[in-house]
């Protein structure tokens, strides 16, 4: 099942930055990407009524409302960086390099989370960062 999500997220994240880009045109980048959290909280949060995972809150342990609230601001610094480079650029040059953030993330779970870092990932790794700089250059 997990993979079905994952191709959902890719698709949705591709949807995500053509609909960006059309929607910014005008806008500040900034007030674009509060506009853009508004709706995903407000989808969120109906997700979470929706399925009564509300009652799970009081059971979140302080380490996890740390991390989770650390995430949200990288989340957070991570969009407001990426509407303002769709916004300058162009987006077929901005989501590759986005997208680096699969090479970054598997060095840092290796690093961090000490999950397996082998010769396919070293491999894919270098094919991924070779496909950007080309896309890119």
């Amino acid at each position: 099942m997990w993979l079905f999500f994952a191709i959902l997220s890719a698709v949705f994240a591709a949807v995500t930055s053509i609909l960006a880009k059309i929607g910014i045109d005008g806008v500040d980048s900034n007030l674009a990407t509060a506009i853009r959290t508004v709706v995903v909280v407000a989808l969120s949060w109906g997700m979470v009524f929706i399925t009564h995972a509300q009652s799970g809150i009081s059971e979140i342990s302080r380490k996890s409302w740390i991390f989770l609230i650390l995430s949200g601001v990288a989340t957070g610094l991570s969009w407001l960086c990426y509407y303002r480079a769709i916004q300058m650029g162009d987006v077929s040059k901005v989501v590759p390099i986005d997208k680096m953030s699969v090479v970054i993330t598997l060095i840092l779970s290796f690093v961090f989370l000490h999950e397996d870092f082998n010769i396919k990932s070293v491999i894919g790794c270098v094919l991924i960062t070779a496909g950007t700089l080309f896309m890119v250059l």
